[in-house]
C-alpha cells in the first residue's frame, strides 16, 4: 500500500471533522456568553473611562483613572482585606438571621389567616419607610458594637425575605394541596412535599435581594458607628481626600457582594435539584 492510499481515509474524514467543529465552537460560545458579555462590557467602560479622564485632564481627586485605582488597590490591598473581614461576617450574620426570621414568619402567616390579616398589610407599609433614617436608633439601643450593625442590617433585609416567602407559599397550586388531602397527608407532610418546593423560587428570590441589602445595611451601620470595616475605611479615606482608595474599597466591596450573591444562587441550584425541580 502506498503512502497516498494510507492517507486517503484520513483526508476523507478531515472535512467532516471541520464541519462539526463549527457547531461545537458555537455551543461553547453560547455557554460562555453570560461570562463574556459582562466582562467585555466592564472592560469597555473602563477603557472609555480611562480615555475620557486622560483627555479631559480630570484631577485624580475628583475622578481618578482606572490605572490609578488599580495602583491604589495594590498598595492598600492588605488593609482592605483586614477591613473586609468584619464587613463580610456581619453581612453573613444579618443575612442568616433575616432568612430564618423571614421564612419562619412567612410560614406563620400562611397557616394563620388572623395573623396574615393583622401583620401582612403592616409589613408592606413598613417596607416603604426609609430605613436609613432609623439607623441612628440602633446605635442608641445597642451601642456602637457589632450587634447594632447586625441588627440594623437584619432589619433592612428582613422584609424582602418574608414578603417573597409569603407570596411563594400562597402561590402553591391548589390541585396539589387537594391531592395531598385526598391521600390523607398531614399538614406537615403537605408543607414539606408540596408547599415548600413550590415556594423555593420565590424564597430564593427574596434571599438574593436580602443578601445584597445585608451588605448595604452593614456599610450604613459602619458609616455611623464602627472602628473597622470597609464602610469605616471609606469614611477614613474620604477625610484624607484619597479618592482612588475609596474606589479601591468599593471594588473590594463589589467583589464581596458578587461572591455572596453567587453563593446564594449556587445554594439555590443545589436545593432545587434535591427537590427535583430545575
Amino acid at each position: 500500500m502506498t503512502a497516498e492510499n494510507a492517507l486517503a481515509p484520513r483526508l476523507a474524514v478531515a472535512p467532516a471533522d471541520i464541519g462539526n467543529a463549527g457547531p461545537a465552537i458555537g455551543t461553547i460560545l453560547r455557554q460562555l456568553r453570560p461570562v463574556i458579555l459582562p466582562v467585555a462590557t466592564a472592560g469597555t467602560v473602563l477603557l472609555l473611562w480611562q480615555i475620557a479622564v486622560t483627555a479631559l485632564r480630570v484631577p485624580a481627586v475628583i475622578l481618578p483613572p482606572p490605572t490609578n485605582i488599580a495602583a491604589e488597590l495594590w498598595r492598600v490591598f492588605p488593609i482592605l482585606l483586614h477591613h473586609a473581614v468584619p464587613t463580610t461576617l456581619d453581612s453573613l450574620m444579618a443575612f442568616a438571621l433575616a432568612t430564618a426570621l423571614g421564612v419562619g414568619l412567612a410560614i406563620a402567616l400562611t397557616y394563620s389567616r388572623l395573623l396574615y390579616d393583622t401583620l401582612y398589610p403592616n409589613l408592606v407599609a413598613f417596607q416603604l419607610i426609609p430605613k436609613v433614617a432609623l439607623a441612628p436608633l440602633f446605635v442608641v439601643w445597642l451601642g456602637i458594637s457589632s450587634e447594632s450593625r447586625v441588627a440594623f442590617a437584619t432589619f433592612v433585609c428582613f422584609f424582602p425575605v418574608v414578603i417573597s416567602a409569603s407570596v411563594g407559599f400562597a402561590s402553591t397550586e391548589a390541585s396539589a394541596l387537594r391531592l395531598c388531602r385526598s391521600l390523607t397527608a398531614s399538614s406537615w407532610q403537605s408543607f414539606v412535599m408540596v408547599r415548600f418546593p413550590f415556594a423555593l423560587p420565590a424564597i430564593f428570590s427574596g434571599m438574593k435581594i436580602a443578601m445584597t441589602m445585608a451588605v448595604i445595611g452593614v456599610i450604613i451601620g459602619e458609616f455611623i458607628s464602627a472602628k473597622a470595616g470597609l464602610g469605616f475605611y471609606i469614611l477614613y479615606a474620604s477625610s484624607r481626600m484619597e479618592t482612588g482608595v475609596i474606589f479601591a474599597a468599593l471594588f473590594v466591596l463589589c467583589v464581596i457582594g458578587v461572591a455572596l450573591f453567587g453563593a446564594v444562587a449556587f445554594a439555590e441550584g443545589l436545593v432545587r435539584r434535591s427537590y427535583g425541580r430545575r
